[in-house]
Order: C-alpha cells, then structure tokens, then sequence
C-alpha cells in the first residue's frame, strides 16, 4: 500500500445561500440555467433546491451546498462542510 497527496486543482464554484427568496442568488441562479442549459434544472419536490445532472447521474444541490465547476466543465454539488474542508479561497471572481 502507498499514500496519495490529492493534486491541487482550481476550480470555479458558486455558493448557493442558505435562506431564499434572494435576489442575488436567484440572478445568478438564472444565468446558471441559461448557461449550463439541462444541467442545471428545478426540482418541484424541493422548490428551494435544484437538480445538478452530473455524469454520475442527478444529484441534488441543497441550500447552502456549493455548485462545482470541475476541471472538464462538469458540475456537481457540494455540502457546505465537505468544500470547506476541501478548498481555500485562490481569487474571487466578479
């Protein structure tokens, strides 16, 4: 058996904000959809989440979760904790 470091990769990630209506989040939410097109869809089920169609399959992003932008373009979501522990700040981006 060996030990692994993970190698350091930048990527781009959106935070979606833990309470809504908000209409930043939502702003940015729309150009996300408009964006990603199907990648990105309403779920109906849960009104303040959203559908992230991975390659994995459909996952859902709750409030609070981060939206990755991964090295080849895909998205997924990411619990708030777990990108925390996972990432620092490189640039903000606006």
């Amino acid at each position: 058996m060996a030990k692994y470091r993970k190698k350091p990769v930048v990527v781009e990630a959106w935070h979606l904000p833990e309470h809504w209506p908000d209409p930043t989040a939502e702003m940015c939410l729309h150009w996300m959809v408009d964006a990603y097109g199907e990648t990105i869809t309403d779920d109906p089920d849960h009104p303040q989440g959203m559908l992230i169609h991975t390659m994995e399959g459909i996952m859902l992003a709750d409030p609070g979760d981060w939206i990755i932008r991964g090295v080849e373009g895909e998205l997924y979501p990411c619990k708030n904790l777990v990108f925390l522990a996972t990432y620092e700040l490189v640039e903000e981006l606006t």
